[in-house]
């Protein structure tokens, strides 16, 4: 056997394993015993699987707020106070107009913001409080990791969809000659989004290491 797997032959400590404790606002390692945070004051608890309930809430929630986003409009025109008809587009109907005009990266954008998005965060969500707590090995403890700083970092820009929306009934307000004013998906759309980030916050990264096993590989 040779020295690199050696290396991964030993014990996984881990802070559970060593009686410590982290503290879940500011990182900082606590003997088990603490009930409180020296540090920044907030309190003291043990990873535990029932914490999971709070993250599937909110999922659901998103998920719920998720479906009139994409049913009802997103968008809508007023050209000519009206004389010269009213136009409504949803997420996926503003994408296919913005190819039918040639703005392809901004379509692209749109729908990856918009669909793809949503869609892989309800994903890796639903799946990293499935496996959260089971038996894993250190490479899949780590990709499960690696999953949920990814879910932390797009969750920034989810609310593309919304600011363009934002954005253009600021500007484009020609009283008479046209106007844009955001539909009801927006609004179901940003409480979506607000949902899915409450549900990837109450998840405890924590409980991806407390399914390690003793020792990574067999000697």
């Amino acid at each position: 056997m040779s020295v690199q797997d050696a290396d991964h032959a030993g014990p996984v400590m881990t802070a559970h394993r060593a009686g410590l404790i982290g503290c879940h606002s500011c990182g900082r390692v606590w003997p088990a015993e603490h009930r409180r945070c020296n540090r920044c004051g907030a309190h003291l608890k043990p990873p535990d699987r029932r914490g999971l309930q709070a993250v599937w809430a909110w999922w659901l929630a998103g998920l719920i707020a998720y479906i009139p986003a994409n049913l009802f409009p997103m968008m809508r025109t007023q050209t000519f106070a009206g004389l010269a008809g009213n136009s409504e587009a949803t997420i996926v109907g503003g994408v296919i107009e913005l190819i039918h005009h040639g703005s392809y990266d901004i379509a692209i954008i749109v729908f990856v913001a918009s669909i793809i998005v949503p869609v892989g965060k309800f994903i890796a969500i639903a799946w990293l409080a499935i496996v959260a707590g089971r038996p894993a090995t250190v490479d899949q403890a780590h990709t499960r990791l690696k999953v949920y700083e990814v879910v932390e970092f797009i969750g920034r820009w989810s609310m593309i969809d919304v600011f363009v929306v934002a954005i253009l009934s600021a500007l484009v307000q020609l009283g008479f000659v046209a106007s844009i004013h955001p539909g009801p998906a927006a609004v179901s759309f940003a409480v979506s989004v607000a949902f899915t980030m409450l549900s990837a916050q109450s998840f405890d990264a924590r409980l991806i290491w407390r399914g390690l096993p003793l020792r990574s590989k067999s000697d």
